[in-house]
């Protein structure tokens, strides 16, 4: 049974961002009525699935008083065997629901698409599953930028790098990461033989702006007489301020300015800038890393989907779902391909999760 007080809590919070959002002081400040907003839009579907299972439940209760009544008895049974058939879809929702949420989920998406093997036929297929992306990303209203693409002669591309925008972009291409197989006649095959080929395609979150925090525990400020050019006053006046951010051991000492409070806020200004800089290298190092080893992990493991164009067939392999209307899925059509993935994911982590839960399922 999920715990009444964490549904609770849950409608409870709904309320409080309800009430919030009706106070001129909070609307007034845009950045945090735009967060309330993100978390209202977020709990609306959650509140809805707490409502629906306990009105699902009241129903059955009230049915089964029902059963004393001779008259009713007939008309209650039915409604019981019909409640206790959705009560446990609805219950399964909620708690899905109820999970933590993944911020990637929430982000933008790289979507990197190279050739694999199979040469030109490859370049070909890299460009098809370029456009199956687009098309469905126009159909959720999705934009997708291409930031850099490199082709091949055939027109095909060996490889290509598009940023997708929109809302909970991640969540749903994050199932597209692998490697993709192709098995159809190239149209330079001459005795029309099938061959087979290959695409990566390595799915993203998009890196967000790396805010710096500087914590004044964390810096050392050292005062002495400026040195060098610029005359008298710079030699005879304390205004020269060196930074040491201990964490990192940067150092930044600035004496432009002959006034130590005009030097201190440069000096802190220069620091930001070089931890940013640094924050950023860092992530996107990482990201390069993530991105290699999603590469090269799929490239040792199994392929996770076949396309078989002879056969208009489209295989997953991690959910064993085949769909024989492949050539609608590669007009943007990955809807139901898609749902399944969702719903095998939703599946193993509501299975973790209660496996972790204790009393769950009680």
């Amino acid at each position: 049974m999920i715990p009444a007080e964490k549904l609770q809590a849950v409608v409870r919070r709904q309320g409080e961002i309800e009430a919030l959002l009706c106070e001129p002081k909070v609307l007034a400040d845009a950045p945090r009525a735009a967060g309330l907003g993100r978390e209202r839009s977020q709990l609306v579907p959650v509140v809805e699935a707490i409502h629906s299972w306990e009105d699902a439940r009241r129903r059955l209760a009230d049915a089964r008083e029902m059963l004393a009544d001779a008259e009713l008895a007939a008309l209650a049974r039915e409604e019981i065997t019909a409640l206790q058939a959705e009560l446990p879809e609805r219950e399964r929702r909620l708690r899905v629901l109820l999970l933590p949420r993944d911020p990637n989920d929430e982000r933008n998406t790289l979507l990197e698409i190279r050739a694999g093997t199979g040469g030109e036929e490859a370049a070909l297929f890299a460009a098809d599953l370029l456009r199956m992306y687009v098309r469905y990303a126009e159909g959720l209203g999705w934009r997708v930028e291409v930031l850099s693409q490199s082709e091949s002669g055939s027109g095909g591309l060996r490889e290509v790098i598009a940023l997708v925008s929109g809302d909970r972009v991640y969540s749903r291409l994050r199932h597209e990461a692998g490697v993709h197989r192709v098995q159809r006649v190239p149209a330079t095959e001459a005795q029309g033989r099938i061959h087979t080929s290959t695409a990566t395609v390595a799915v993203l979150p998009e890196a967000e702006d790396v805010d710096v925090h500087l914590d004044e525990k964390d810096l050392r400020f050292d005062i002495a007489a400026s040195g060098g050019p610029g005359g008298q006053g710079v030699n005879t006046t304390n205004s020269a301020v060196q930074i040491t951010h201990l964490p990192t051991g940067m150092i930044v000492k600035c004496q432009d300015e002959r006034s130590q409070i005009k030097n201190r806020a440069r000096a802190l200004k220069i620091l930001r800038s070089r931890l940013l800089d640094l924050a950023e290298r860092e992530q996107a190092a990482a990201i390069r890393d993530e991105r290699r080893d999603m590469v090269k992990g799929a490239e040792r493991s199994e392929k996770i989907r076949t396309y078989n164009f002879p056969q208009n067939r489209v295989t997953d392999h991690r959910i064993g779902l085949t769909l024989y209307e492949l050539d609608r899925v590669m007009e943007g059509e990955l809807g139901r391909m898609l749902d399944a993935l969702v719903a095998a994911r939703e599946a193993e982590r509501l299975n973790a999760e209660e496996s972790h839960t204790p009393g769950a399922g009680a």
